[in-house]
């Protein structure tokens, strides 16, 4: 069973309720459609259902929800609630009203946050900063993480490295230049997300240099970024500065760094920003025919998932039971 399978069987196995704030875009009904039918999660859409119903004509949307903020009967409660969230930041009760009923990404995130959904996933049509800016004020932080970042899992056909070709990459769309405190802290969000959706984690911190081949203020981060994740995680299997090769391929890393419990069999993929993170992801999903699920959002007080705008339906069906299952362990 592919990666892909096994977490739509978990996300069946307790049913999690996810919000689509998108719900007047093509791929995201579908996507809607073929949840309900395999029963990954439940559905809420947000909108007039009747101009939902009209866009998805030809779907079959019976077992949705529909949240309509014109006419929600607990639209009230809920901006009550953000304005006391936001009242630091001169909030009145008013204005929380007017976001939530203008805003179907600021609805959806205080459904989440109020326990009505589970998740949420959006970004089929806007953009990251859009979806992740109402998570990161309402949502904030999960108790104890320092900071919210990304990944992507990484599903590469026919490959022999990895977990059989199943990678995590991180972090792949939030943080633009992470200092070694926050390289350190995405390390410890990529591991934990690895455990809990694929296996055992063997975490290589990436550079252009592997044990020093190299010496640059860029690799003195890494090397300082590896040494406070395994102060942080001293039973974690990481280590670092290196190489992607050295990394993921066992003769390349025995050659480089002979003996090193990491090198050659990595499969969580930390990159010192996110220039090299988006441009590797984005190589090996285009030439490696990888698929590619993210970026999935690591560290933040309850599941919020981003998709690229150039998703496809798979793509999202794949996000929404990540998203369940990442519910489930909440």
């Amino acid at each position: 069973m592919g990666f892909i399978e096994r977490i739509k069987t978990q996300a069946k196995a307790d049913v999690k309720t996810i919000v689509l704030p998108e719900s007047m875009e093509p791929r995201t009904l579908k996507a809607a459609e073929r949840i309900i039918k395999e029963g990954i999660a439940k559905v809420i859409l947000i909108g007039d259902e009747n101009a939902i119903k009209k866009e998805a004509a030809g779907l079959d949307l019976s077992g949705a929800a529909f949240v309509d903020p014109a006419g929600y009967a607990g639209m009230d409660g809920l901006a009550a609630k953000l304005a006391e969230l936001r009242k630091a930041k001169g909030m009145t009760v008013e204005e929380a009203a007017e976001l939530l009923k203008t805003k179907p990404l600021y609805l959806g995130v205080m459904l989440v946050k109020e326990g009505i959904a589970d998740g949420m996933v959006a970004g089929a049509h806007y953009s990251t900063g859009e979806v992740m800016l109402p998570g990161l004020q309402i949502l904030k932080t999960a108790p104890g993480v320092s900071l919210v970042s990304t990944f992507f899992v990484m599903v590469v056909p026919d490959c022999e490295y990895g977990n059989e070709g199943v990678f995590i990459f991180s972090d792949c769309g939030l943080v633009q230049n992470p200092s070694a405190e926050q390289m350190a802290a995405i390390g410890k969000s990529a591991a934990d997300s690895y455990r809990k959706l694929i296996g055992e984690p063997i975490v290589a911190m990436l550079s252009h240099s592997t044990k020093g081949s190299a010496k640059h203020p860029d690799v003195d981060k890494v090397i300082e970024a590896t040494r406070l994740l395994k102060e942080m995680c001293p039973d974690l299997k990481a280590d670092g500065e290196f190489q992607l090769d050295a990394a993921i391929v066992p003769s390349i890393g025995a050659a480089k760094a002979p003996g090193n419990p990491v090198a050659g069999k990595a499969n969580v993929l930390v990159f010192p920003d996110l220039d090299a993170a988006n441009i590797g992801y984005k190589l090996v999903e285009r030439l490696a025919k990888a698929q590619a699920y993210g970026p999935i959002t690591q560290g933040i007080g309850k599941p919020l998932n981003d998709l690229s705008r150039g998703c496809s339906v798979e793509d999202i069906v794949g996000v929404v039971a990540i998203t369940a299952v990442q519910a489930q362990g909440e």
